[in-house]
């Protein structure tokens, strides 16, 4: 699994499963975001906490996303916590695009939404 999607409320947290996102990965990437915007859903939030580097073709994969969610009035936030920001967002100017959070908390809130803590069952 290098994608998982879960709701909460009006906004869809896409986990992203890769330590290298890059071009080999890009394409199905996108595709499955498209799938979530295709379901009406334009508050997105992707979370890029694992990756460790990402590359031009998944950064392109990003805007073009973010464009077809702000074309839906709409907007992605992406959490990459990383002490020192990744290159290609710097080189690029994308962490001037992108509004960019450290936590998923964060990036929850930043869409009005009290993040949700997950409940402990003892068995």
């Amino acid at each position: 699994m290098e994608f998982k999607a879960e709701k909460q409320k009006d906004v869809s947290i896409i986990h992203v499963y890769l330590t290298r996102a890059t071009l080999a990965k890009a394409v199905k990437f996108k595709e499955f975001a498209t799938d979530i915007i295709n379901e009406g859903i334009n508050k997105i939030i992707i979370d890029l906490t694992l990756c460790e580097y990402i590359d031009s073709t998944f950064l392109g994969a990003l805007v073009s996303l973010l464009k077809k969610v702000n074309a839906l009035g709409g907007d992605i936030r992406l959490v990459y916590n990383k002490e020192a920001p990744s290159l290609m967002f710097m080189i690029t100017r994308m962490d001037k695009v992108f509004k960019i959070f450290s936590t998923l908390d964060e990036a929850l809130i930043s869409f009005g939404i009290t993040p949700q803590k997950p409940k402990l069952e003892w068995k």
